[in-house]
């Protein structure tokens, strides 16, 4: 499979998202800009990184589990999409789950691009859908542990 190739511009602090590892599914980006973000508060983050993704491709921002770990931090959309129309800066909206203030500082590794490939899909209209086992079961309906493990007693 060719790798895709994806067209970068970066201004002012912007610094192109790499790679940390050799298996690394994520690209980290940073912050180009300082911001403080309160307790229980959000911000968008600028980054100063434009990408042109390709057609049939989009880009999910996720989360950095160093963040959350130690600080708190998650991604309020998460993941959230940029789609390969959108030419505009890449931004991260940054969530505060914890209790204390978290500055961002510029150049901070904020969150992690994964480029994936996506199916355009024609909508059929249907009176009836298929049946599954599962049906409409959703929303934690098959609980936190497995089947074993409750029959045991263990949780």
């Amino acid at each position: 499979m060719r790798q895709p190739r994806v067209r970068i511009r970066t201004e002012k602090r912007g610094r192109a998202p790499t790679y940390q590892t050799a298996g690394a599914a994520g690209m980290d980006i940073a912050a180009s800009e300082k911001v403080i973000i309160r307790p229980g508060g959000f911000a968008s983050v600028g980054t100063d990184v434009f990408l042109e993704i390709p057609k049939r491709m989009e880009v999910q921002v996720r989360p950095r589990s160093g963040l959350a770990a130690r600080h708190g931090i998650g991604i309020l959309n998460s993941p959230g999409t940029i789609d390969s129309d959108y030419r505009g800066e890449v931004r991260v909206i940054l969530f505060n789950f914890s209790r204390k203030r978290f500055v961002v500082n510029p150049g901070d590794r904020i969150a992690q691009l994964v480029f994936a490939r996506v199916a355009r899909v024609r909508l059929v209209p249907a009176a009836k859908l298929g049946a599954t086992r599962r049906g409409a079961g959703g929303f934690g309906h098959t609980g936190i542990g497995d089947k074993e493990s409750r029959t045991r007693g263990l949780k």
